[in-house]
C-alpha cells in the first residue's frame, strides 16, 4: 500500500483536502475495493445503509418510484463521486432510493464504523467529508430549486456542462427523469441544441 499511495485511485480524492501522506496511510486501508456488475444494487429501498462508495470508474444511478409506479432518477454518479444515501447512514433509517450501477464499476467502499473512526480522529478528514456533505445538499437544494423555477432546456444545459460524461454514457430515459422532462422533450431539446 505504502509504495503506491501516490497512484492510489483515493489519493486523488483526498489531495486536495489538506490530509497528509501520514493520515492517507491510515485512512486508505478502511476503504476496500470493490466492483459491481450492470444492474447490480449498491442499495435497495427499505434497507438501511451501512457503508458508502467513491467511484472509480462507471455509472450509476439513485432512484424512488412515485405513487404512480414510475421509475424516476433521483441522482446520476460517475468517477469521482460519492454514492451515499446520507439521510439512511447517518440516522440509520431504511432508505426510500434504490442505488444501482448502470455499466460495471470500481468503487471504493467504507464502512460506517470506519468512517465514524477515522470523523473522531483525523480533523483534516473531518473537514473534507464536511464539504462532501456540503456540497452535496448544495447540489440537491440547486436541483430541486431548478425543477422548479428553469426551462427544461437550461436544466438539460446546466446538466451537460457540468456532468458531460454521464450525458455521453448514460440512457436518455434515465437523464429526462433525472431533469423531470419526458424522453421526447429531451430528444427535441437536444435537436434544438444541434441544430
Amino acid at each position: 500500500m505504502t509504495e503506491n499511495l501516490d497512484q492510489h485511485f483515493l489519493n486523488k480524492v483526498f489531495e486536495a483536502s489538506g490530509i497528509t501522506k501520514e493520515e492517507l496511510k491510515s485512512i486508505l486501508p478502511k476503504y476496500k475495493q470493490v466492483t459491481f456488475i450492470k444492474n447490480d444494487y449498491l442499495l435497495k429501498e427499505g434497507q438501511v445503509e451501512k457503508k458508502y462508495w467513491f467511484m472509480e470508474s462507471g455509472f450509476v444511478r439513485s432512484y424512488i418510484i412515485d405513487t404512480e409506479g414510475n421509475d424516476i432518477t433521483f441522482n446520476l454518479y460517475a468517477s469521482g463521486d460519492v454514492v451515499i444515501d446520507y439521510p439512511s447512514i447517518f440516522f440509520f433509517a431504511p432508505t426510500r432510493e434504490n442505488i444501482q450501477a448502470l455499466t460495471d464499476c470500481v468503487c471504493w467502499e467504507i464502512t460506517f464504523e470506519d468512517f465514524q473512526e477515522m470523523f473522531n480522529s483525523i480533523s483534516s478528514f473531518r473537514e473534507q467529508q464536511r464539504s462532501l456533505l456540503v456540497g452535496s445538499y448544495f447540489a440537491l437544494k440547486q436541483h430541486s430549486i431548478s425543477l422548479i423555477a428553469d426551462e427544461a432546456k437550461v436544466r438539460y444545459l446546466r446538466f451537460l456542462k457540468e456532468k458531460p460524461q454521464i450525458i455521453q454514457n448514460v440512457s436518455l430515459k434515465h437523464i429526462a427523469t433525472f431533469l423531470g422532462i419526458t424522453d421526447t422533450s429531451l430528444s427535441r431539446i437536444r435537436k434544438e441544441i444541434l441544430s
